[in-house]
This record gives structure tokens, sequence and C-alpha cells, in this order.
């Protein structure tokens, strides 16, 4: 049989199954989104975006300059001091207990020779004569030009070169010939070799001019001529007036120590010794020191953008109520708010901050090829800049994001009426 349903009391039909009502889907915000909104920002006020970006990247330029033309700087001096060395001493006649000028023993070169981690010593010493370009100038117009007499070997002791023509060797330092530094031969005029310069009361010939002289610079404003010649021809007593010492490096600080004593045995406190290299190293730390005084005025720079940033980004803030109040009437929410005007500064600060490392960079690079540096980008230049500029952004566009995420719906529409 088939069974028949019962019939249920009261006689209607069975109740339909109760309906779950739906929540509705929360807003959401994708993080792609962000981009876009980010970009509503800049496009809205271009001019103020744009002065905006400007404040940022002078900051973020000054900094990645700064970096960039200093450690080009400190990389130029160390490759100085590779070059150069650092085991090269100075010894020079001091003053006497009465106050007058000491003099070096004629042999003192010898005896410093005899050092056992001393590898080379050269001396050189001022002659009394002058030397002009023609006999006619006053001899009182000397122009800072001294005429020294310098050993065969001072070349080879300081590692300086000849930019044109040759150093004196054996029979040219017997000859009226003489080699002009550097600054000698610019200001008498000299360029090439072969001219003549009046040189005490006679012509010389000149034979070569040196390159700049880098760990002895008060070289290059000499005229060199050879010993035997200042002897014959000056009444040149042999007598040094600096002595130039290249030591064992390990043991460049012990030689120190005995150089007066073996320069002048009878009074050491006579004889005076530096190191030319301590003179670059002084440079490549003051060049630090600098740098932090230049990264203080570029951060600085950076700050006041931040504040350009706020100011946009509340004016912002407040010509947009409507938008704001529309945007939480169709559902969303204050974080959304927030975020959008948070990604709006840093829209701002990152487009900012990278053309601010561009700058930086390209200035800084610029002006160490005219330095004859090689350019050197720190990493922490470039991310660093990036960097900073991001956190200024997030921190300027932090406060103007939360007053945008206050306001409610109605409180925004009706503010934008």
């Amino acid at each position: 049989m088939t069974a028949v349903a019962k019939p249920l009391e009261g006689g209607g039909p069975p109740p339909a199954a109760e309906a779950k009502p739906r929540k509705p889907k929360s807003s959401r915000l994708h993080p792609s989104d962000l981009v876009g909104l980010g970009a509503i920002g800049l496009k809205a006020s271009r001019v103020r975006a744009a002065l905006t970006m400007i404040g940022i990247a002078i900051g973020i330029a000054a900094m990645v300059g700064v970096l960039v033309i200093s450690e080009s700087s400190r990389s130029d001096l160390l490759a100085q001091l590779d070059r150069l060395g650092t085991n090269m001493l100075r010894v020079t006649a001091g003053q006497t207990l009465f106050g007058g000028d000491a003099q070096l023993a004629p042999e003192a070169r010898a005896m410093i020779e005899r050092v056992g981690p001393v590898e080379s010593a050269s001396s050189v010493a001022t002659v009394d004569a002058t030397v002009r370009r023609t006999d006619y100038i006053d001899e009182g117009r000397t122009g800072g030009i001294s005429v020294t007499a310098a050993d065969l070997d001072l070349l080879d002791t300081l590692r300086a070169e000849v930019a044109t023509g040759s150093w004196h060797d054996e029979v040219s330092s017997m000859l009226p010939t003489v080699v002009l530094g550097n600054t000698a031969a610019r200001r008498l005029g000299i360029d090439e070799t072969g001219v003549r310069v009046w040189l005490g009361d006679q012509w010389f010939t000149v034979t070569g001019i040196l390159a700049p002289v880098e760990l002895a610079s008060e070289l290059d404003s000499s005229a060199f001529v050879g010993i035997p010649l200042a002897e014959n021809l000056f009444e040149f007593d042999g007598s040094p007036s600096t002595i130039y010492v290249r030591s064992d490096v390990d043991y460049i600080e012990d030689v120190r120590a005995v150089l007066g004593r073996t320069a002048n045995p009878e009074d050491a406190s006579e004889v005076e010794i530096t190191r030319p290299s301590d003179v670059i190293e002084a440079k490549a730390a003051a060049a630090v020191a600098f740098t932090d005084l230049f990264l203080g005025l570029g951060a600085v720079a950076l700050i006041v953008g931040g504040f350009g940033i706020a100011n946009v980004m509340l004016m912002s803030v407040m010509e947009r109520r409507g938008e704001i109040g529309l945007r939480r009437a169709l559902g969303a929410t204050r974080r959304h708010i927030a975020l959008q005007f948070v990604s709006e500064a840093l829209a701002l600060a990152v487009v900012g901050g990278v053309l601010g490392v561009l700058l930086g960079a390209g200035l800084a690079v610029t002006y160490a090829l005219s330095q004859e540096w090689v350019p050197i980008i720190p990493a922490v230049a470039v991310f660093g800049g990036i960097f900073a500029a991001v956190a200024i952004g997030a921190v300027a566009g932090f406060y103007p994001a939360m007053r945008a995420a206050r306001l409610s719906p109605t409180d925004a529409l009706r503010g934008a009426e």
C-alpha cells in the first residue's frame, strides 16, 4: 500500500525552510588599487605636487651629492697614499736655543743612510741666487722662486716625475742647466725645454720641467741645479736644508725616533721631523667631517620637504571632503581612506626621491670628473636616499591620512556642500 502523508494539524501546507540573511561583503582595497589612488593626488593638483616633489628632490640630491663627492675625494686621497707611500719622512733644520736658524751637518744625509731600516735618502739645499726670465728684470722680483741644489736621486726618493725633458745626471749637474718645478715654470712662462733663463749672473738652459710633487709641494716653486755646480758657482758649503727619507714602513716610527739624534748628534732638538703623508691623511679625515656637516644640511632640506608634503596633504583633505564622504557612503572603511592618503604622500616622496638621487648623483659625478677623480656612487647613497624619501613621505602623510579617516560620511558630505 502506498503510504499516505499524514496531514498536519490545522490542515495547512508544510512550512518552507527559513532563508538565512546574507552578510554584506566587506569592502576590499587591493594593493594594486593603491597605485591608482596614490596618483589621484598628483593629478588633482599638479603644480603643488611638482613643487613638493622638487623640495624632496633638493634634499635627497644634497645628501646623495655629498656622499658621492666625499667618497670619490676620499678614494682619490687613499689612492695617492697607496701610490706615494706613507713611509717618507722629512728632516729639516729647526731653530737653535736662542731662536736662530739651525743647520744640518754636510754629512747628515750619509749618517741617516746608515740607519738600518732606511731605504733611501736625498737632500736639497737653498742656494743664494735668483732666477729670472731675462737679465733685464729687476733682481728683487723673484716671483717666489728659489734656486735649489738637489741630489741626483731626489726624484726616486720623492717618487716624483718629469713632465717635460729630463732630470739632472752626473754630467748636467756640473753644467749651467736647470730643471724647473711645476709652479716655477708657470711663473716664468716656460712650458718647454731648451729655453734659457738668467740664474745668478749667467744664462742657464732649461733641460726639464717637473710634474707637481705631491709629497713635497714646497719644491714646486724651485729651480733645481746640480750640487757640484752649486759648490763651484755659488759657494754652496754642502749643508742640506731638507733631507727626504724613505724607510721600511714597518719601522717608520722607530726611524722617526732616531732621526733627530742621527742628523744632529750634538742637539737633536734643533732638528724637525715631519711625515708628509700625514697631510693627505688629515685631508681624508677632514673630508669625513665635512661629509657629516653637509649631510646634516641635506637632512634639514629633506625635513623641510616633508613639511611640504604634510601641508599639501592637509590641503588635499580639506578640498576633497566630498570625495571622502562619497567613498565612505559607498562602503570604504576608515583604513581605506587612510591608506589612500598615505599612498598619495608616498607617491610624492618616491618620485621626488628618485629625481633627487638622479640629480645628486649626476651633479656629483660631473664634479668628480672635473677634479680628475674616479667617480664612486656608494650603494648607501642610492638606496639610502630613496629610503629616506619614503620614510619622510610616510611620516608626513600620517597625520593628514588619520584626519581624513576620522571624517564621518555625513560630516564629509555636509562640509562639501
